[in-house]
């Protein structure tokens, strides 16, 4: 096994210390102005960046990020583990027990949330594939699954936080987005996964693509069901008879590496193998808060800052920043969610504003788009202005859902009263939700 030479563990750790610090500053001062620390984030990376740092001064951005070349394909190991966890803390934040007990309405809003969208961006890119996909190395098929993917997932994180700043996190309405957010991550996931086998990465898939969409159904299958009777045992012992918070902390990050070991060698990516993980692990009543409160806090303040400044250093967002690119993803992304999610309210007994306020919340997107669109780049599926698209994408959504949600609502209230929580059509013979 070779290793770091002396000054390149130094380079490492300085590449780190940069990073970290940077994306730590930023995100923290982007909270302090009610938004997302993915934001300031992703901007700190963009600073450090060909973007700025490389364009300006392109010496010192080549001295510490790219000369020698070691510590920053080390880093680039690093950055793939942190995504991994990444991923398995928002499985984590999959309630199973709230999707069957909102299962119906939120089925309804979640799969229209997600066939609008879908169809829209497969539509969108497979007509004007050769305006916008020219630097792919696909046919226009893949890069049309993929983006029909990418915008049909809601950020589960990015919905909680919206839920949590206009005090309705624990409202019936706030429960049911959040479920319908939760279902959303998981067919979003499985579908992507189909999309990674079709486009046959490098030679990575060993099985076709419906063999492939049979495995990942099975394995998500057992997880929530047959897993979730393993892991239990696990975690009692590892309470009963171990060290804590210690002993829980290592298992849970070994069952996120055996996840993703297990769907990385099927060519599907060890992310949705960390994702369906965490979904089984978080929903364990012997894995205590305390451990998952302070792994939670490793990923978020440590390990995802790391991942999110760093996307930055890979893409140079102005010279590939194309406004009509931009447009177009912007559109179909908004479009397509904000329908889908309209109709599915409006299925689930809601009245006009308040389904127009879920239509919005499921429109915002974070970490997963921007983690399926760097996949995507890796493997040529698609070009970099289509990746800055969909960052700015990400950007756009973010802000706009929280303000769009409390309008909305407001709109609702002054029309049918503050006590009137659901309002169900007269005319629909659909059984009220409770929201």
């Amino acid at each position: 096994m070779g290793k770091l030479a002396t000054n390149e563990v130094l380079q490492f750790l300085i590449i780190i210390t940069v990073l970290l610090a940077t994306a730590r500053i930023m995100g923290e001062l982007f909270k302090k102005f009610g938004m997302p620390a993915i934001i300031g984030e992703l901007l700190g990376g963009i600073l450090l960046g060909p973007s700025f740092i490389g364009s300006f001064f392109p010496g010192f951005f080549h001295f510490i990020f790219q000369d020698p070349k070691q510590p920053a394909v080390a880093f680039d190991g690093l950055s793939r583990l942190s995504v991994m966890m990444l991923l398995f803390i928002a499985g984590m934040e999959v309630k199973l027990e709230n999707i069957i007990r909102r299962g119906k309405a939120a089925a309804k809003i979640s799969f229209s949330g997600i066939a609008f969208p879908l169809l829209f961006g497969f539509a969108a890119t497979w007509f004007f594939y050769d305006q916008f996909f020219d630097a792919a190395t696909t046919d226009r098929t893949v890069p049309a699954l993929f983006m029909g993917t990418a915008l049909s997932i809601t950020a589960l994180g990015v919905m909680a936080k919206i839920l949590i700043d206009i005090d309705m996190i624990k409202s019936r309405f706030g429960n049911l987005m959040m479920t319908a957010a939760m279902i959303d991550d998981i067919i979003g996931w499985m579908l992507f996964s189909v999309v990674i086998a079709l486009a046959h990465l490098e030679g990575e898939s060993k099985f076709s693509a419906v063999t492939v969409l049979g495995i990942v159904i099975g394995f998500t299958a057992f997880m929530v069901t047959v897993g979730r009777r393993i892991v239990d045992p696990m975690f009692r012992y590892a309470n009963e008879k171990l060290s804590k918070p210690g002993a829980e902390l290592s298992l849970a990050m070994l069952l996120c590496l055996a996840g993703g070991i297990f769907t990385e060698w099927l060519g599907i990516k060890a992310i949705f193998g960390a994702f369906i993980m965490g979904v089984a692990i978080g929903n364990s009543p012997y894995f205590t808060q305390k451990a998952k409160d302070t792994f939670h806090d490793i990923v978020t303040y440590v390990f995802s800052p790391l991942f999110f400044v760093s996307i930055g250093l890979k893409v140079n967002f102005v010279s590939n920043f194309d406004f009509t690119i931009v447009l177009f993803v912007l559109a179909i992304s908004i479009l397509g969610k904000v329908i889908g999610g309209f109709i599915g309210a409006r299925l689930s007994g809601f009245k006009y504003h308040k389904s127009v306020a879920v239509g919005f919340g499921m429109n915002a997107r974070g970490s997963q788009e921007i983690v399926l669109g760097l996949i995507a780049l890796q493997a040529g599926i698609i070009n970099e202005k289509i990746f800055v698209g969909l960052v700015v994408m990400t950007f756009v959504t973010i802000l706009l859902a929280g303000p769009m949600i409390r309008y909305f609502l407001r709109k609702h209230e002054e029309i049918n009263g503050p006590s009137s929580d659901l309002n169900t059509r007269q005319s629909e013979t659909t059984v009220p939700v409770a929201v």
